[in-house]
């Protein structure tokens, strides 16, 4: 009997993801599309889909999707034509501007169902991480341990991994915040509908700055009296004790970098309806004033010194935080995604492709956050970073 020699097999490369919000889904779609295996990590256990109101579509964004492979429905977005400049009094300056807004929630949901939801962990809280020249094994609060050829660390400000890599580095508070809000279009009034729909809309001044765009609705709809307003009022707020007074809950609950909604006082959303009627253009305090839950998000500012510590890397918001004024948070996590995939698939080597990587995307990193600096000094009025 002639025994046929055993072919070997090839293992497919794994990377286990932390952080299953948009930039470890990003992560997540394109390294599948290269042919790796993937687990995505998330610590919270419920559903992400009701974070965040409204983003500005990137051309990074569609990269992405194109990418991997997952197709947008017609009407993914809400396009606006013109922005629109407003002063106190409501008097209205014109330019022919054309963008499109998406929702948050619409872009995760489509990244999330194109992936087996058998490769999506909730619940799952990383502990500790150890590296070894070739791997990287995961522990996790659960007592479950992952070994995988790389990690990456795609969770966010706040993120796990970056104090694992990075002990002590942390997001420095820029010295103001982000009120927000999201409106049914039918819930506009007569003024509002005239003025804002189909338009990206400002008011800036003395250290605040209010801009107003359509998104999606909460079922993806891009259709007229099915979408949403998102406004965004950036406010100063100074540190210490005026920052964590707004930041304790109306359950008592003393939070650090953000209120999502509902959980805003109800003397503090008074306070912001006061402010509103005092400092903004009637047809943006209406905004404010119709808004049942506003919420919070901090502005501020971080830097890694690098991306690359053997075979973790940092991602997305795990690595630069870039104010929101550069409209480009998920555009810089889908573009790290993409770079970093296409990085792998030269064939190179997975070392000498996470150092190129690594030099490219910081340099690129490092420059938007840098923007986003600029512009929140000039909008605030040349209040100084940190």
């Amino acid at each position: 009997m002639t025994i046929m020699p055993t072919m070997p097999t090839t293992r497919p490369n794994r990377a286990i993801v932390i952080g299953g919000s948009l930039g470890g889904l990003f992560t997540a779609i394109c390294l599948r599309a290269i042919g790796w295996d993937v687990d995505v990590f998330e610590r919270s256990p419920q559903q992400l889909d009701s974070r965040g109101g409204g983003l500005v579509l990137q051309p990074g964004v569609l990269d992405a999707l194109a990418f991997a492979g997952v197709a947008h429905p017609p009407g993914f977005g809400v396009p606006s034509k013109d922005r629109i400049f407003l002063d106190r009094e409501g008097a209205v300056r014109r330019v022919y501007m054309p963008q499109t807004q998406i929702a948050w929630n619409g872009l995760y949901a489509l990244m999330k169902g194109a992936l087996d939801p058998d490769t999506i962990h909730a619940g799952e809280e990383l502990v500790a991480l150890a590296r070894e020249a070739d791997h990287v094994t995961a522990s996790f609060a659960s007592g479950r341990t992952e070994r995988a050829d790389l990690l990456v660390g795609a969770d966010g400000p706040l993120s796990t991994v970056r104090q694992t890599l990075l002990p002590g580095d942390a997001p420095a508070y820029a010295g103001y915040v982000a009120w927000r809000g999201v409106l049914p279009e039918t819930a506009l009034g007569e003024q509002a509908r005239s003025l804002l729909v189909d338009a990206f809309a400002f008011q800036n001044g003395p250290r605040h700055q209010m801009l107003t765009y359509l998104i999606p609705g909460e079922d993806g709809s891009a259709r007229r009296n099915e979408r949403r307003l998102n406004w965004v009022w950036y406010r100063a707020l100074p540190a210490g004790e005026p920052l964590a007074a707004v930041l304790l809950d109306r359950h008592g609950r003393q939070h650090t970098h953000s209120l999502p909604p509902g959980a805003v006082k109800d003397a503090d959303a008074r306070a912001l309806q006061h402010e509103a009627a005092d400092r903004l253009a009637p047809v943006f305090a209406s905004l404010v004033t119709s808004t049942p839950d506003p919420f919070l998000q901090l502005i501020q500012d971080y830097s890694a010194p690098r991306m690359r510590f053997g075979r973790a890397v940092l991602l997305g918001d795990a690595a630069f935080v870039a104010r929101p004024h550069t409209g480009a948070g998920a555009g810089k996590a889908a573009a790290n995604a993409v770079a970093l995939a296409r990085a792998l698939q030269t064939g190179e080597g997975i070392d000498d492709a996470l150092a190129l990587w690594d030099r490219s995307q910081w340099a690129a990193d490092t420059r938007l956050a840098q923007w986003g600096i600029t512009l929140g000094r000039r909008i605030m009025g040349g209040m100084p970073a940190g």
